[in-house]
This record gives C-alpha cells, structure tokens and sequence, in this order.
C-alpha cells in the first residue's frame, strides 16, 4: 500500500519560512502592481487585476503584526483560495515544493507572532517550517 503524503509549497518572509498546503494554491504569480484600497483592513496591501478578476492581496508581514520587508526580484504573489474566493499573499520568495516526515503541533506562546495562523511545525532537512491555516490567516481569529 503507498502512502501518499501531503505536499505543500515553502515560502520565505525575511527570515522566516512558511508552507502553504498545495491543495489550497490556485497559482503563483510575479509581483505587479497593487492598487491601495482604502478603509479596508489593515493587512489588506489593495488589490491586483488577474487576467479580469480582481483579487485582494495580503501583507503576510501586516498580518502577522511584523515590519514589511521590501519587495525583491523573488518576491511572488501565491494565489489561493479561501472562501469560493481567489486571494493573494505576499511572499518574499517561493523556495520548493516538499512534503513532511513529522509535523508538531505549534508552540502556543499568546505572542502575536503568527503561531495561531499554523496548523502545525513540519520538520525538512532544511529546518523547521510553519504550515500555515488559510481560514485561520484570513479569518477574524
């Protein structure tokens, strides 16, 4: 019997590195242009146009309450779906696609540092990754 395992995608956010379960990526994109919206929530960064659709995009720094790092030639827009709705997130870097042996349960520290975002710490040989909740990330929670 062949156990398949669940992929997700790694990204970077300045030191940090987070993964996305790829069941939940529509796509990934370059960065372009975000036009500002105002009055909406704080870490919404404005909205883009994707080939006629517009789409919100997320400051990961604002939402978890971090300074934003600058936008870089390996900065990517991760398009996913949360709500029947396409949203974007801003990456500092995508690194690869992997799968996890062993994934913890976050540490819960009460600290607004992104943990209660994760639904767990997966182990690479690479480090440690925080696997990210999308409801939890967009939801008011």
């Amino acid at each position: 019997m062949t156990v398949i395992s669940e992929q997700y995608i790694v990204s970077r956010l300045g030191n940090e590195r987070h993964a996305f379960n790829i069941r939940d990526i529509n796509e990934i994109i370059k960065m372009e242009f975000i036009t500002e919206v105002p009055n909406s929530k704080p870490y919404i960064k404005g909205v883009i146009n994707l080939r006629g659709k517009i789409v919100p995009v997320v400051s990961m720094c604002r939402r978890f309450g971090i300074p934003e790092t600058p936008i870089g030639k390996l900065s990517r827009i991760v398009v996913v779906q949360y709500q029947n709705e396409a949203t974007g997130i801003i990456v500092d870097a995508v690194e690869k696609v992997t799968s996890f042996d062993d994934i913890q349960p976050p540490v819960d520290t009460n600290e607004p540092n992104g943990t209660q975002f994760m639904d767990g710490i997966g182990q690479s040989v690479d480090g440690l990754v925080g696997i990210l909740n999308i409801d939890r990330l967009f939801g008011e929670g």
